[in-house]
């Protein structure tokens, strides 16, 4: 049993940061990543992600992003930036460490790393995200259905969709961006079962952020409130909006139900669909919390109050 003061689960951006945070607090904590490297799910996005922030409001503490602030870094630069973040930071990071359980110990806990043993904390924090956990909704005829289903956790680019038929299934971000460029290589459709909100990028000539910033809307509690509305807007300068409104991809209400190898609308009709891509959300992957009395609800979402867990004193949540 190795003993530390504290232990933080995920290397990515929020792992990252609170690390950070517990090194400013005079602690010494021990980062435990499960992949090779300490940048989180952003390896694994699709290949044309970009940053809806621009790079002077996306800086983690302590270290400017670089380049020209106003900016929106590419995946590939912000996993260029996480790992020199990782470099730098004051913690004993190690890769390659999965978490696979943790355990209540007389005021403390221990952590069970699969193949490397055991450590002991009196703090834990879970920052493990949600990547691991794309949500599948349980759409009618989905489990029987013979086209190919991809979650946009799979997706990387449009390429292998080229003249096909393809629906993409969300109405955030990602689902309009990813039905937006397969609709330059397929016949796209994006199905919602509400409109797609949009909120401008820019006003006045300044990133969304800036006013945020500056008007100080971006500060707990109400910017809390901001950031997790029911139907969070997709966040556009203008090209997504136009893309919709020119059909492309085309705009429809949410399927009735697949069957085979087919669709069928809301209005009755039905037609051959080659490819499912459903960009509905991911929720928090938190496995090894399962055997930890309280610390989930039934859904596997953590119990906590502003990040505290509401059963374990010293377990925190970050990257919720």
């Amino acid at each position: 049993m190795e003993h530390v003061e504290a232990v933080v689960i995920g290397g990515g951006q929020s792992g990252l940061t609170a690390a950070h945070a517990l090194a400013q607090k005079g602690l010494k904590p021990v980062v435990l990543e499960a992949s090779d490297q300490a940048a989180g799910s952003w390896p694994h996005y699709y290949d044309s992600l970009t940053l809806f922030s621009p790079a002077r409001f996306s800086a983690l503490p302590g270290m400017p992003f670089g380049g020209n602030p106003d900016r929106y870094p590419h995946r590939d630069e912000v996993v260029t930036y996480l790992t020199a973040y990782a470099d730098r930071l004051q913690a004993d990071l190690r890769t390659g460490r999965r978490v696979t359980a943790i355990r209540a110990d007389g005021g403390g806990f221990t952590v069970e790393v699969e193949g490397e043993g055991r450590l002991s904390a009196r703090v834990v924090v879970a920052a493990s995200g949600s990547f691991g956990r794309p949500h599948r909704p349980d759409l009618p005829g989905l489990k029987t259905f013979a086209g190919q289903v991809l979650h946009a956790a799979d997706y990387r680019g449009p390429a292998p969709f080229a003249g096909q038929r393809v629906v993409v299934v969300g109405a955030g971000n990602s689902a309009v961006q990813i039905a937006a460029e397969l609709a330059l290589e397929s016949r796209t459709s994006l199905a919602t079962r509400a409109p797609v909100k949009f909120a401008r990028q820019h006003l006045l000539g300044k990133d969304l952020h800036f006013w945020l910033t500056r008007s100080g809307l971006d500060t707990a509690p109400l910017g809390r409130l901001l950031k997790t509305p029911p139907a969070p807007p997709v966040l556009d300068d203008g090209r997504y909006r136009a893309a919709l409104t020119t059909d492309t991809p085309d705009h429809r209400p949410m399927f009735t139900r697949l069957t085979d190898d087919r669709v069928t609308w809301a209005d009755g009709t039905t037609e051959r669909l080659d490819a499912l891509i459903l960009a509905t959300g991911y929720r928090p992957h938190l496995p090894y919390l399962a055997g930890l009395d309280g610390a989930l609800n039934p859904a596997g979402h953590p119990r906590h109050r502003g990040g505290a867990s509401s059963a374990h004193p010293g377990l925190e949540f970050v990257g919720l």
